[in-house]
């Protein structure tokens, strides 16, 4: 995967304290065998950083080697928050896989109370800076899934956890392709005043753009919340 980093772009609610990309970084990740957790771990680890992955019993196969196993519940609190330490940076990505709007029920009793606990688990852990992968809203569709992200969202603004928070809205990679379809749209959508702002903030992005966005964001914490979007998430600059 050729890694992107984002452009230097702080924003009014959250502060960059500093670039840190040469800084090794202790990092815990809850959902680090789903599909997004198995394309970041491999470009920390390649980085330099110590990663910690929260997993099922069973998944254990779905880590990259050199992450360091941490068998436990994401809907349980107490089966992980003591392993957390030393991480100064918590990354939390569970959520139930092809979200429909069938699986509205799911996303309360996965994504919600996952996202509860591990914000939770941070608190009491001593977490430094927490990363959110939430969802680009508001959208007129996929209510209940979003609802359970503005949920959590608030629950981070609510802790006074130093937070970065994205907002993609649907991301491209392997078997996740049919949308290329609608890139064409997407395009002629962003020429018209009247949708070119709904355009943007539902716009696709790729797997390089994503996994790009989450390594800058552990790598320049923020103080405060800072809300990353579709637009900040594809101004990336791609590094050889």
């Amino acid at each position: 995967m050729g890694l992107a980093i984002l452009r230097s772009n702080p924003d009014a609610q959250g502060s960059r304290i500093r670039d840190v990309n040469n800084s090794t970084k202790e990092i815990f990740i809850a959902g680090g065998s789903g599909y997004m957790g198995r394309h970041l771990i491999p470009e920390l680890l390649a980085r330099g950083h110590r990663v910690k992955a929260l997993v099922r019993r069973g998944s254990e196969s779905k880590i990259a080697a050199g992450c360091t196993l941490v068998a436990g519940d994401a809907l349980d609190k107490r089966s992980y928050v003591e392993k957390i330490a030393p991480a100064d940076t918590f990354v939390h990505l569970v959520g139930v896989a092809h979200p429909s709007p069938a699986k509205a029920a799911q996303f309360r009793s996965i994504d919600l109370v996952a996202g509860r606990t591990a914000i939770e688990a941070a608190v009491d852990a001593g977490v430094k800076h927490f990363v959110y992968l939430s969802v680009a809203h508001p959208a007129p569709m996929m209510k209940a899934y979003i609802d359970v992200r503005m949920e959590c969202e608030a629950l981070i603004q609510q802790c006074g956890l130093n937070a970065t928070i994205l907002r993609p809205w649907y991301v491209l990679g392997p078997g996740h392709r049919w949308p290329y379809a609608l890139i064409p749209f997407y395009r002629l959508m962003s020429k018209l005043p009247a949708t070119r702002d709904g355009a943007q903030r539902l716009g696709l992005v790729t797997l390089d753009e994503m996994v790009a966005a989450l390594v800058e964001a552990i790598e320049s914490p923020v103080q405060g919340v800072s809300i990353r979007g579709v637009p900040e998430i594809r101004a990336a600059v791609k590094l050889s």
